[in-house]
């Protein structure tokens, strides 16, 4: 029982990764045009992830079927980073912070949707102490009245974002339960990794201009590394191990954490001011977790 409870708690560690990518890119990954550097990132990861699973686990044959449902994973996680990273340039912190905490609401709405999961009052209170938490922490950081700055345009990518990934969570549990965490995401990644190179001609025809002043300098190596290793082999690969073992929207309110854990990171790493609703809102966002997973 314990060994499960750690398990489904390993999209934890995920969540405190991705909010580790806002230290990592104020460290330079920037750098790099962003369709390019989600490429990196798939790319180095995918490879990593298929290491892990020719070294753990049996050569195994797949149906036609099988491979049509790992490679429809990797078009909605395409879908989710390529949105996400545009999105993000075209949008203000205050708006991708706030468009964040949508997609553990999106996964919820499917996982009753498409998985048939029971959403029981303990846990529907749950993710609403999250969801509030959440916003309190955001709304002492940022200026929300900000929230009018950014483009509309960015703020409807990063909605597309938050939609796809929620669906390249749920749509992967039943691979989860059959095979294990590390295949599903492994097979969803490499699968990624072409389509996520066909958009790199596509971006150097669009903006010819960004690849001629990208340094390759220690930081920016280390943040794609970080991004590659960190917050996609192993950040994926807890996230889908969660789902073997919980429901996929007791998994979703782990997500919630991962913009708090950047705050965190920010004020540790950067010296960056730690706004006035962190300590309330860090302990809604706690409360609201302890409910889900306590049931």
């Amino acid at each position: 029982m314990n060994r499960d409870r750690l398990f489904a708690a390993a999209p934890l560690l995920a969540a405190t990764l991705w909010g580790g990518m806002y230290v990592v890119s104020k460290w330079g990954f920037r750098a790099i045009p962003p369709l390019t550097l989600a490429f990196l990132r798939v790319a180095l990861g995918g490879g990593v992830l298929y290491l892990a699973v020719r070294a753990t686990t049996p050569t195994r044959s797949f149906s036609n079927r099988e491979w049509g449902r790992f490679g429809a994973l990797a078009v909605w996680l395409t879908a989710a980073l390529t949105t996400q990273f545009v999105g993000t340039e075209l949008t203000n912190a205050s708006q991708g912070s706030l468009l964040t905490v949508l997609t553990p609401i999106f996964m919820i709405a499917l996982g009753v949707a498409v998985l048939g999961e029971r959403l029981t009052r303990r846990r529907t209170a749950g993710v609403a102490l999250a969801s509030l938490g959440t916003v309190v922490v955001i709304a002492g950081q940022y200026d929300l009245q900000a929230l009018a700055g950014g483009g509309l345009s960015g703020v409807g990518l990063l909605l597309v974002s938050a939609f796809c990934f929620a669906a390249f969570s749920v749509f992967a549990k039943p691979l989860v339960r059959r095979y294990s965490a590390l295949e599903t995401a492994t097979y969803a990644t490499v699968l990624s990794v072409p389509l996520f190179g066909a958009l790199v001609p596509l971006e150097l025809w669009m903006r010819p201009d960004a690849f001629d002043s990208v340094p390759v300098t220690l930081p920016i190596v280390g943040a794609v590394l970080y991004l590659a290793v960190l917050s996609t082999a192993v950040a994926w690969f807890c996230w889908y191990k969660g789902l073997e073992y919980a429901d996929a929207s007791a998994v979703a309110v782990f997500f919630f954490a991962q913009p708090v854990v950047g705050i965190l990171l920010g004020a540790l790493f950067l010296d960056e001011r730690v706004g006035f609703g962190l300590v309330g809102g860090g302990a809604l966002l706690t409360a609201g977790v302890f409910l889900v997973h306590r049931e």
